[in-house]
């Protein structure tokens, strides 16, 4: 997204209300126990006008008297009180509040008449109503975006001349004049070259400057497939057995090369473009700012339909460009998009922020869902990657709409397979004891290669920010869509889909199998079963292959460092897995050749018999791409479970929860944010994470505001201000609270009051109420003040005043206090002594303090 706008912005607070009024243990419970990690506002007294020195009030919060403030509020209610302006955070104890006082409401009519029993049923059913539509609508637009991401990226190499909506495979599908060898040749596709130049493939004769022997097959002349591969891997495919060798000319191949980068180059700037001009929140993987969302944290128009609409063409376009990024994260941007538009049909989610984000915890789940295929695994990442506030109740509706959105996806059957992803492999050979020690290797490769991108990704984008070259997005999206381009088009696993890429290296070799990768002697005589020992080797194809993926490892790893971040949708998880595979699948063919040639080495000679298929590389290529993903996002259960249901094989969590684990504490070994949480910081969102321990022993007073030397801390008196004096206070500070307090003199704490809330008040007021002026006295308690019979008449603002603010005292330790903030979903807390307030404490103040700790320049990370 165009974080400028939002760093340039203001960063304010809402009230926090009391939870006293709960009637029922269940609402308490709602209320004290619910696990936010919540977002970080400016400060409360931010502005930087200075909190007072020694400011003293006594602590005055009455928990008797919320009661009363709520029914002031239901009673007098002020329209926009309780409502929130961008980049605020909201009260989600209010807002709680507000839901419990709606339900009452509702309870209490539902036996009056019959249309009010249909409306409290109707309220009832209303979350699962939400869920379902946005699982519907977000298993179509997977599938629609699988389909077109496809069909696109096929025409970078060529069109169905039979039906031009037709990618490569389903072209070829009901041609008769296919062989199962070259199933993906067939005369209705037509290449470029074919189309413009019309130069055929060239087949057969040796070309006069090279020299080799040439064999007849078939009536077709072709050349040995360990000459033909060694001449020409880089002017095409990776050859099959069984499939002729068939060389392009230079033209042919040049014409090619010029229409694929020509279509990346469109394919990207067209994504950039749309971004920019329309939905500048379409950008990058949303997961970050879903997460800070999720936290409580308001930006407008971020999961709207401009940004839907946008999000789903756009990541269609980035897709097929070429570029090293995936759609599953965007997915989940998009799920969660629907899941907002949708809420705003039901009144229960419209008005209530705090339930809006249940659904949107149950949208990021059906997100998952159809982006891996993984309904649990969509649950399971909701829960501990995304979401702060997870109820039981969120977690059914979660996993209904993940169920929800894989049955629509399924139905769909996008990629013609009847599965739900384009990689899904079953593996039939048992893993043995001995293999946990290349797992766990490379689980420290998938860490240390996560803890390397996170460091090196921020720092780019942290140059991207701080120097001119990250005011020309357009300018190094097409820079970097023209280098990807170029370099990966001689290389035939870069050349490919990402996820056709995974799918290859997932794949297990059988005799059906004509990847290079699976060129063994036994496979080109016939299957391994019926072979001798002699005939198990890997032929020159595969150690080819070996070097191909090599380099397009190197290549991987830096275009993705300089990828993620990019004004156009970029997701992390394919690409982080595409590293993870082709580093597996080069262990697994390692270790799978080691084992044939020293079988009589005692690590084998016990379970793997000479000519058995004991190593299966693929299962290699599965656990390397957990481990790279887990080194990245330092997800765990989510992720094993992900891929467990990616392969459908019981018997492979072991492996796969050994890499995981090793790779997250190879990661943490390193630092503990994820990339998600770097980015959060880097962007200055408002974000307490849950997963940050603080050791320090520092004491609330320690960090309260003011500190010594200060001035004094603004604050309203109870019933001695005017209508002009309090805008005089509000006009004169930048603050977005005020404590209000009996008098100057007694500094005993009545409540807290928003700037928000007074503001509109005000101008409510003087709206609909006859004769309130300047110089109207302006009162925060439950009954009018006494005043002399000529006074103007007065201005009641106790309904906006919160009557129970949060207090701790000055010797509470930070620790106890950060972890009050996280959990109850604070914005600011009030520090008291004996009863008498010092200071207060707000979530800025506990980011500049932990910053401050890990010897940080606080204001380096605050919303830069």
């Amino acid at each position: 997204m165009e974080s400028e706008q939002l760093f340039n912005r203001g960063y304010g607070r809402s009230s926090y209300n009391s939870i006293a009024s709960a009637s029922s243990d269940e609402e308490l419970l709602d209320g004290v126990l619910m696990d936010f990690h919540t977002a970080e506002d400016d400060s409360l007294l931010d502005g930087d006008a200075s909190p007072g020195g020694n400011y003293s009030m006594s602590n005055g919060g009455n928990a008797a008297s919320s009661s009363t403030h709520l029914l002031d509020l239901l009673d007098e209610p002020i329209p926009g009180v309780g409502t929130y302006d961008d980049f605020h955070t909201i009260d989600w104890v209010r807002e709680k509040c507000k839901d419990r006082e709606r339900h009452r409401k509702i309870n209490s009519k539902k036996k009056e008449s019959a249309w009010e029993f249909t409306k409290s049923l109707y309220d009832a059913w209303s979350g699962w109503l939400v869920v379902t539509l946005t699982g519907l609508a977000s298993g179509a637009l997977a599938g629609v975006i699988d389909i077109a991401a496809d069909w696109m990226n096929d025409l970078k190499e060529g069109v169905c001349l039979s039906a031009l909506w037709f990618n490569h495979e389903q072209c070829c599908w009901g041609s008769n004049e296919t062989t199962f060898a070259e199933r993906d040749k067939c005369p209705q596709w037509k290449t470029w070259a074919e189309l413009i130049l019309g130069q055929a493939e060239v087949r057969g004769p040796t070309p006069a400057p090279l020299a080799c022997t040439v064999t007849v097959v078939a009536g077709h002349r072709s050349w040995p497939a360990a000459v033909c591969d060694a001449l020409y891997s880089p002017l095409v495919s990776p050859l099959r057995p069984g499939v002729l060798c068939a060389p392009q000319g230079p033209g042919s191949y040049i014409m090619n090369y010029f229409m694929y980068t020509y279509w990346a180059l469109a394919f990207a700037f067209l994504a950039v473009s749309l971004v920019k001009v329309f939905a500048p929140y379409a950008c990058g993987s949303g997961i970050p700012e879903i997460k800070t969302i999720l936290s409580g944290f308001i930006i407008r128009g971020y999961l709207g339909k401009w940004t839907l609409m946008i999000k789903t063409i756009t990541l269609v376009l980035a897709v097929a460009s070429g570029l090293s990024l995936g759609k599953e994260g965007p997915l989940v941007h998009v799920a969660c998009c629907c899941g907002n538009i949708f809420s705003y049909l039901f009144p229960k989610y419209s008005k209530n922020e705090a339930k809006k984000r249940e659904v949107l915890s149950a949208a990021s789940a059906a997100g998952v869902s159809v982006a891996f295929g993984a309904p649990i695994g969509g649950v399971l990442f909701s829960l501990e990657e995304v979401s702060y506030y997870f109820p039981l109740k969120t977690l059914w509706r979660s996993f209904f709409a993940a169920l929800v959105a894989a049955f629509v996806l399924r139905s769909i059957n996008p990629f013609g397979n009847s599965r739900l992803v384009l990689f899904y492999v079953e593996y039939h050979t048992p893993w043995y004891l001995f293999e946990l020690f290349p797992f766990i290797l490379l689980g420290v490769f998938g860490g240390l290669w996560g803890a390397f991108f996170i460091r090196a990704n921020i720092a780019w984008c942290r140059r991207r920010k701080s120097t001119r070259f990250g005011k020309y997005p357009v300018l190094e999206v097409i820079a970097v869509a023209a280098i990807t381009a170029i370099v990966a088009f001689p290389n035939p696993y870069t050349r490919q889909n990402t996820s056709e890429l995974i799918k290859e290296l997932f794949t297990d070799c059988g005799p059906l199998e004509s990847s290079q990768l699976c060129q063994y002697r036994s496979q080109m005589n016939g299957s391994r079963a019926f072979s001798d020992a002699t005939e198990a080797t890997a032929t020159p194809g595969v150690y080819s292959a070996m070097w191909q993926l090599c380099l397009a490892l190197i290549f991987k790893i830096i275009m993705t460092i300089f990828t993620f971040g990019l004004k156009v949708p970029s997701g992390l998880f394919i690409p982080s897995m595409a590293i993870g595979a082709i580093a597996g699948r080069i262990v697994g063919i390692a270790v799978e050749q080691l084992a044939y040639y020293h079988h009589d080495w005692f690590l084998f000679k016990e379970w793997c018999e000479v000519g058995a298929d004991c190593i299966t590389p693929g299962l290699y290529a599965m656990v390397g791409a957990a481990a790279c993903l887990g080194g990245v996002t330092r997800m765990t259960v989510s992720l094993v479970v992900i891929v467990f249901e990616l392969t459908g094989g019981l018997e492979y969590i072991v492996p796969l929860m050994a890499a995981v684990m090793t790779s997250k504490w190879v990661g943490d070994a390193f630092g503990r944010e994820g990339i998600y949480e770097a980015h959060i910081r880097l962007n200055g969102y408002p974000f307490l994470d849950a997963k940050e321990e603080f050791t320090h022993t520092t004491l609330a007073s320690e960090v309260m505001r003011p500190r010594p030397g200060d001035p004094p801390l603004a604050v309203l008196t109870q019933d001695d201000l005017t209508v002009e004096d309090l805008q005089t206070v509000i006009n004169e500070t930048s603050y977005n609270g005020f404590p209000v307090i009996v008098s100057k003199e007694s500094q005993r704490l009545v409540g807290f009051a928003l700037r928000r809330d007074i503001t509109i008040a005000i101008e409510n007021a003087r709206r609909k109420q006859e004769g309130i002026v300047r110089n109207s006295r302006v009162y925060f308690t439950q009954h009018a003040p006494t005043l002399p019979a000529d006074s103007p008449r007065p201005l009641k603002l106790r309904s906006i005043l919160d009557m129970s603010p949060f207090t701790v005292t000055d010797h509470t330790p930070m620790e106890i206090v950060v972890d009050i903030f996280r959990k109850l979903g604070l914005r600011q807390c009030l520090v008291t002594h004996n009863g008498r307030l010092l200071g207060i404490i707000t979530k800025k103040d506990i980011l500049r303090h932990m910053a401050q700790m890990a010897n940080l320049d606080p204001e380096s990370i605050m919303f830069n």
